[in-house]
């Protein structure tokens, strides 16, 4: 868990029933999502995303659930994420691109998290990468100390904006330590991207100068209703909201819903696109690597990548996304 007990997402009443997502409430607006796995996702998902207004996404390279055990499993990871996951996503006219960084978990192994930080420099330049992430604390320990810092002063030898993971365990302790230390490595506030907070954190991230991104995923970090409250009493000046969908019990809708979810709740359209779409784009920009005009890209997908498609077998491709029939 991340947050104690009196942050947790209430039940819904017994007598209650939750509100389904209509997509056409939120159908005119682009959505970008700042922070989501898409590696351990379906095409199901990318559809759906497509389908609900998704135009451009983020994938911060992670713990993929059980630890890497060799510097080549990274390499390929790291290859993937800038290779065949940008093609996949590509292929639903959704703008893909990522954070590379070694992540907390993985950086108390310190024999590999040392040949790891010698491997992060041949792609933290790549196109499309357009930060540094997702890193940060897991347990606090000495060695996550580390490999932040070694990796903040990466990024900022490359201008490049940092994506911060805050700890599930002691957050607030952890993202006060977070920023302290983003501040003695010399980064601009401006620059770092304060990930999972909650109503403990807020406040402080955005007085010190940071971005405040909410992951709205279900039971453990943030739910929408207390992300609108969120937005109520503090604006959408440098909030940012995201799925973080991964592979757990995780939604890759989660932008979309919260977008529907404000509008109800009678937050305004400009906010809205603040905080679902333009403060994404604003703050991973500063890598010089986004640019709207890319987005909404014509699909293809007949298209290949290294010799491989997404159709399987005699699949045709998918032109009619509103057909009913499935052949």
């Amino acid at each position: 868990m991340c947050c104690s007990h009196s942050f947790e997402n209430p039940p819904y009443p017994s007598d209650a029933k939750p509100e389904t997502f209509d997509i056409s409430a939120v159908k005119c607006m682009k959505f970008f999502d700042p922070h989501v796995h898409m590696t351990s996702r379906t095409t199901d998902d990318y559809q759906a995303m497509a389908d609900a207004g998704v135009v451009a996404l983020i994938e911060p390279a992670f713990w993929l659930g059980q630890p890497r055990t060799g510097l080549d499993s990274f390499r390929d990871y790291y290859s993937s994420l800038i290779g065949w996951e940008r093609f996949r996503s590509s292929q639903f006219g959704i703008k893909h691109y990522c954070t590379i960084g070694l992540n907390s978990r993985e950086a108390n192994n310190e024999a590999l998290a040392e040949q790891v930080m010698e491997l992060l420099p041949l792609f933290i330049y790549k196109e499309g990468v357009v930060g540094v992430g997702e890193i940060g604390f897991d347990d606090q320990t000495a060695a996550e100390e580390k490999y932040y810092r070694a990796q903040l002063d990466l990024a900022k030898e490359a201008s490049l904006p940092v994506q911060v993971h805050t700890p599930h365990r002691d957050k607030k302790r952890g993202t006060q330590r977070s920023m302290d230390i983003a501040l003695e490595q010399g980064l601009d506030p401006y620059s770092v991207i304060i990930d999972h907070n909650n109503e403990e954190t807020v406040k402080e991230v955005l007085d010190r100068g940071f971005w405040a991104a909410f992951t709205i995923y279900p039971f453990t970090k943030m739910g929408n209703q207390r992300m609108v409250e969120i937005v109520k009493q503090y604006g959408s000046e440098r909030i940012m909201i995201n799925s973080a969908a991964d592979w757990g019990i995780s939604d890759p809708l989660a932008v979309p819903k919260t977008a529907a979810l404000m509008q109800q709740q009678g937050i305004s359209k400009a906010d809205i696109e603040l905080v679902t779409y333009r403060n994404a784009i604003t703050a991973f920009a500063q890598s010089r690597q986004i640019d709207e005009a890319d987005f909404g890209v014509n699909i293809d997908q007949s298209a290949k990548f290294a010799g491989n498609s997404i159709l399987r077998g005699g699949q045709q491709p998918r032109i009619d996304k509103s057909s009913i029939i499935i052949s």
